[in-house]
């Protein structure tokens, strides 16, 4: 499967997900500094939950990120948060792309919607890097490491972020959001696993320490934009489920890239890591640990189960908006197909601790 065939480059816009492009036109005029048209649009073919476009003038490129039109799940789709996040991350220098605009008036293109700018370079859609030269591979794993050690190394006040989400009881939270969202996501159906995780989960959750950082919620290699010839991340991309949260499950998210499948989801379960130069899923978390001061990572199997079920949890919603027909990208259907053996893999990382 070539997810970068699939993902890479622009489309013309959907039929679902069109719009009058001078309305927008009009308001970039009045809100962005420096616009000037003509304006044209394009559909970028990635992106699951919030269609993507670029915007191109004569003198420069944008991006622009929207609510998907039709029927939403509450709270789902925020893109005043994720402006939010990228506005003031961008301010204390950590790689973002420029925040340009945000509109919440649904007059102007049917849905809110936010314009930053256009960051130029690589975006590597396959865990195992196959495009980079064998010897360069790990710096560009130590730059995701190194990027998201930082992330979780900020401190939310001082970001202006402190009332971004709600401290403490981090995983009883997420575990009840995801589980109701699963529920009641009534288009997509039932999974048998899924639901025996709903039940195991509450019940074997550690005790949360309180511990509290921004969290991006997505982060892997295929959200980031990666300088065209270095191993240097020039923009981490898609804040939609960023919050404040518990640092040790963003990361160990981001972590299940060692334990999932190359065919299910881009990760690096079965693969050789050494001739590849890729480092040990026990070395990649020690970097993180040394760089974040941590010993290390008590209970790291949990997190990994609750992170598939909530993968899981998140294929089944693309799964139900495809059913609605308010799926943002042309290959939801592919990705709908993930949610019973994602769920599966979580259920047997649950037996990891115990689950029976």
């Amino acid at each position: 499967m070539d997810r970068s065939a699939q993902n890479v480059g622009t489309t013309e816009v959907r039929e679902a997900h069109r719009f009058d492009v001078e309305k927008l036109a009009s308001w970039m005029e009045r809100e962005v500094a420096g616009f000037s048209g003509p304006l044209a649009v394009e559909q970028f073919k990635g992106g699951q939950s919030n269609p993507t476009y670029k915007l191109t003038t004569p003198g420069r490129s944008y991006v622009l990120r929207r609510k998907p039109p039709g029927k939403l799940l509450p709270g789902a789709h925020a893109v005043d948060r994720e402006y939010r996040v990228i506005e003031a991350l961008g301010r204390l220098g950590f790689p973002v792309a420029t925040a340009l605009g945000l509109c919440l008036d649904e007059e102007v293109i049917g849905t809110s919607f936010y314009v930053m700018e256009m960051v130029e370079g690589r975006i590597f859609w396959e865990a195992a890097f196959p495009e980079v030269p064998r010897e360069d591979r790990a710096a560009y794993f130590d730059a995701m490491n190194e990027a998201i050690a930082r992330l979780h190394s900020i401190d939310p006040e001082a970001a202006g972020l402190s009332d971004y989400g709600k401290p403490g009881n981090y995983f009883e939270r997420q575990i009840g959001r995801w589980s109701k969202q699963y529920l009641g996501d009534v288009e997509a159906g039932r999974v048998a696993a899924m639901d025996r995780l709903v039940e195991w989960l509450p019940r074997n959750a550690p005790a949360d320490d309180a511990e509290a950082r921004i969290t991006h919620g997505d982060f892997r290699c295929d959200n980031m934009i990666f300088h065209p010839t270095e191993p240097r991340i020039l923009a981490v991309l898609d804040w939609e489920l960023s919050t404040l949260g518990h640092p040790l499950a963003d990361f160990s998210y981001h972590l299940m890239m060692y334990r999932m499948p190359p065919a299910l989801f881009t990760g690096l379960a079965g693969v050789d890591l050494a001739a590849l130069n890729i480092p040990s899923e026990a070395d990649y978390v020690a970097a993180y640990c040394r760089r974040t001061g941590r010993d290390g990572i008590p209970h790291l199997d949990f997190y990994i189960a609750f992170n598939m079920f909530r993968l899981a949890a998140i294929l089944h919603g693309i799964k139900g908006r495809l059913a609605r027909g308010t799926a943002a990208s042309a290959h939801a259907d592919r990705l709908a197909q993930g949610v019973e053996p994602l769920a599966e893999l979580a259920w047997t990382q649950a037996k990891r601790v115990g689950a029976a």
